[in-house]
């Protein structure tokens, strides 16, 4: 999808679509579970109410991987509505095969670029909260610009957050914790929940992964970054008008 501009297509993009072979459970997952539980750019905005039976809080993950984590949210929070954003197809097929299996009714899917996503099908102030746990660090200097937490998407998720809403970023790299640090600090629509220039301890909506757990045993860090939308904030310039 582009704009009349085909700035979608230059953009330099903070993933690399990998081909790979989907397993049996995850190419049953795509095939059933995402005509029930997916949608696409195609489709236009996103329609909440119509998508789940409850009316809690909408929250969004980016780049959710093989799932865990949002599925252990999901079952541990039913009252939430839970939108899941990932472009890589055996991680969207793992998870809606676990939906499928486990009963899970508040989760839903894109398996699109998530800036995209955020653009054409979420509305400005629609969101309580955005979360995005370990993204790629690109830790090649030269590959910094492909990382996702820049200024511009900071400015458009910030955008899609009700005032209060928050924005929640893992990482284990202390070096991008540090970037993401500074870039969200430099943003006057959202303020840090802890305290200016600090990191916040693991929320405890954030089920610990089993990477993490790992990387504790060797002595690695998680750095964890909690920030709200300033309820006098002045609404960031709308996208894709």
């Amino acid at each position: 999808m582009t704009d009349s501009s085909g700035r979608f297509d230059r953009r330099i993009r903070s993933f690399v679509m990998r081909a790979g072979r989907m397993t049996e459970g995850q190419q049953r997952g795509w095939d059933e579970g995402f005509p029930a539980f997916g949608s696409l750019l195609a489709d236009g905005l996103f329609d909440w109410e119509a998508t789940f039976s409850n009316s809690g809080p909408r929250i969004v993950e980016i780049g959710f991987g093989m799932g865990d984590s949002l599925i252990t949210m999901a079952q541990a929070h039913s009252e939430n509505c839970y939108l899941g954003i990932e472009v890589h197809k055996p991680g969207v097929g793992r998870l809606l095969s676990r939906v499928m299996e486990l009963g899970i009714e508040n989760l839903h899917v894109y398996a699109e670029d998530a800036v995209q996503v955020l653009e054409a099908c979420l509305m400005p102030g629609s969101l309580d909260g955005i979360q995005i746990y370990f993204p790629d660090p690109w830790h090649k200097k030269r590959h910094h610009k492909r990382r996702l937490i820049q200024p511009e998407f900071v400015d458009l998720a910030v955008s899609r957050l009700r005032q209060g809403g928050w924005l929640h970023l893992a990482t284990d790299w202390e070096p991008y914790a540090e970037h993401m640090l500074s870039v969200l600090e430099a943003n006057t629509s959202i303020e840090n929940a802890v305290t200016k220039g600090g990191f916040s301890p693991r929320p405890p909506w954030r089920p610990e992964t089993k990477f993490e757990r790992r990387g504790a045993r060797l002595g690695h860090g998680v750095w964890d970054l909690l920030f709200h939308r300033a309820k006098n904030s002045a609404d960031t310039e709308l996208r894709n008008r």
